[in-house]
């Protein structure tokens, strides 16, 4: 971190963005790979949180596929995006963001939207997308928890 505010001091006078890119040029060239991809995911915990910006980054969704998930247009979900999704939408939205939770705790971020689209016997020879679309928020949820409740592996 010291060699982070050092360069951002050496670089005060560029404009921020070409500094920002120098300094992730840097830091590629210089850092082990898996630290780097843990780093980003950390930011990315700390910039991203608005469930909504969360699940499209997360799952790799378009708009258009996030808009399915919640059975209204691809216009309906970008005026969410800009101004919050209605009151009525609020436990649909929680168990998404709860499901987005689970995955970002247990499954490496790069595998996730391979897990969200595979299907499963747990969740009825459907994907997690597939039963999101058909409106079941909360048992999506509750399946989605079980898939990650080690008390089920315990001796």
């Amino acid at each position: 971190m010291v060699a982070v505010d050092i360069r951002l001091r050496d670089n005060r006078d560029m404009d921020t963005s070409v500094a920002a890119s120098v300094m992730a040029r840097d830091l590629i060239e210089s850092a082990d790979p898996e630290w780097l991809r843990e780093l980003v995911d950390a930011l990315d915990r700390e910039v991203r949180t608005a469930p909504l910006e969360r699940l499209l980054a997360l799952w790799d969704l378009s708009n258009a596929a996030a808009a399915r998930l919640f059975g209204v247009s691809r216009q309906a979900f970008s005026k969410w995006l800009v101004s919050g999704p209605p009151a009525e939408r609020a436990d649909d939205i929680s168990a998404v963001d709860t499901i987005t939770d689970l995955l970002d705790r247990y499954v490496r971020r790069d595998r996730i939207p391979a897990v969200v689209r595979r299907t499963s016997g747990r969740f009825d020879d459907s994907s997690i997308i597939e039963m999101l679309e058909q409106g079941d928020y909360a048992r999506t949820a509750d399946l989605t928890a079980g898939m990650f409740d080690l008390r089920r592996v315990q001796p």
